[in-house]
């Protein structure tokens, strides 16, 4: 048989495998993992596709793996064609029963806002199971096979296609009644006379809160001298809730409590920030049906 010139340009897809999904994990031993064989057989086969390609594609340190230069720009390369063999693979062979979607959010945002709509989410999206991937590492979408991100921040992020998602604004909350009403009338009263709760996350977001109020600063510190000092603002709203303090809560994380009742607002809700949170998805990467149902679903919730 006559090889055309195409053939003779074309490595040997399980070389290719073993490449792509090393470059992906950074270690030899998960790639294997992942391909149902043994860490020596990816080794194998990633040096078969360096003497296919006459190339050095990795620099090897122990258990993990680093791209070279060039490994680099093969993959980038290489990627999209992977997942587009894979797109036209499942396409060919017909919808399967359940298709996953990875998600990557903060830990705070899923708890606090993703994980109480997933019963609304499993009635509008059948068939999808939604892998969240929580963690506040800004994660590689494409190298690590993520299909959607939820960012925080003004949405410049390399690599990743950003679009605005919804505001956050930032107030005081606590649990109803811990404020008399003659105290709220009077901000600085107010903070006085109450315990304040800082988020060890948010460590500013009280100075932050009371430069927008003009409030001065040795009124702030006076309060904060006896603050509760909690990590993450399920903790921060957790203890509000249980009357222990005033906290900042941050829209849409505190939405549940303020509907539910648990925490109110005493000096109203104000504008929203400067920042917010983005939906991110790999560029260069045509997503898949499901994560496009995903990501409308997720813009519709996000309005109301």
């Amino acid at each position: 048989m006559v090889m055309t010139a195409t053939q003779a340009w074309m490595p040997p897809f399980p070389a290719l495998r073993a490449f792509h999904a090393a470059a992906r994990h950074g270690r030899f031993r998960e790639a294997a993992k992942e391909l149902g064989v043994t860490e020596s057989a990816i080794s194998h086969q990633v040096r078969r596709l360096e003497d296919f390609l006459h190339v050095q594609l990795f620099e090897r340190n122990g258990p993990k793996v680093r791209l070279t230069d060039q490994g680099a720009r093969y993959f980038d390369e290489v990627d999209p064609a992977m997942a587009r063999i894979g797109e036209a693979t499942r396409a060919l062979m017909g919808p399967a029963e359940r298709s996953r979607v990875a998600l990557t959010l903060p830990p705070s945002l899923a708890i606090l806002w993703l994980i109480p709509k997933l019963a609304d989410f499993e009635r509008a999206c059948p068939g999808i199971d939604l892998q969240l991937v929580t963690t506040t590492r800004v994660c590689d979408l494409r190298r690590e096979q993520i299909d959607l991100a939820i960012r925080y921040g003004r949405g410049r992020w390399s690599g990743v296609d950003a679009a605005f998602l919804m505001t956050e604004a930032a107030m005081p909350v606590c649990r109803p009644g811990y404020l008399g009403q003659d105290r709220v009338a009077e901000l600085d009263a107010a903070l006085s006379a109450s315990r304040l709760i800082v988020s060890g996350h948010h460590p500013d977001e009280w100075f932050e809160w009371a430069r927008a109020h003009g409030i001065e600063a040795p009124t702030l510190m006076g309060a904060l001298e006896g603050a509760l000092r909690l990590e993450s603002q399920e903790q921060v709203l957790e203890a509000a809730e249980h009357g222990l303090g005033l906290a900042i809560g941050r829209r849409p994380l505190v939405d549940e409590r303020l509907n539910a009742g648990t925490l109110v607002a005493p000096f109203g809700t104000p504008d929203p920030s400067a920042t917010g949170y983005h939906l991110c998805q790999p560029l260069a990467v045509e997503p898949i049906a499901a994560a496009r149902r995903v990501a409308n679903w997720l813009r519709e919730v996000a309005q109301t």
